[in-house]
């Protein structure tokens, strides 16, 4: 079992950046992949950007570049740096992890942090 917890989200203006962590507790969330999801007012929940337990990173072509993903295998805990944040990055972030054969909706899934990027 591993649970996760979420902080960092906020109300910041367009072009600012912000960093989101994850905190995992459990005795097998070392070996997880992790990653970040998003959902949008009326959108689904949409892949941000995720990494596994031997550093291979992965991100949704809309954050490229601007968002980078983290994790401290000694601390547990996983961290997403979004730089050059725009309106439409608003949205509650979900914190995942998944074991290697197993899809994300299967997953283990954080409660969420909103972040909200203004115009």
């Amino acid at each position: 079992q591993v649970q996760l917890l979420e902080s960092g989200g906020g109300l910041v203006q367009t072009g600012d950046s912000l960093k989101l962590s994850c905190e995992a507790s459990g005795s097998t969330a070392g070996s997880k992949t992790m990653g970040w999801f998003r959902q949008a007012p009326g959108k689904q929940r949409a892949f941000v950007a995720s990494v596994t337990s031997g550093g291979t990173e992965d991100y949704a072509s809309s954050v490229q570049g601007r968002f980078t993903i983290s994790r401290d295998a000694r601390k547990n805990t996983l961290d997403l740096q979004m730089n050059n944040l725009k309106p439409e990055d608003t949205a509650i972030y979900y914190c995942a992890a998944r074991s290697f054969n197993v899809p994300w909706n299967r997953g283990y899934w954080g409660q969420g942090t909103q972040v909200t990027v203004s115009s």
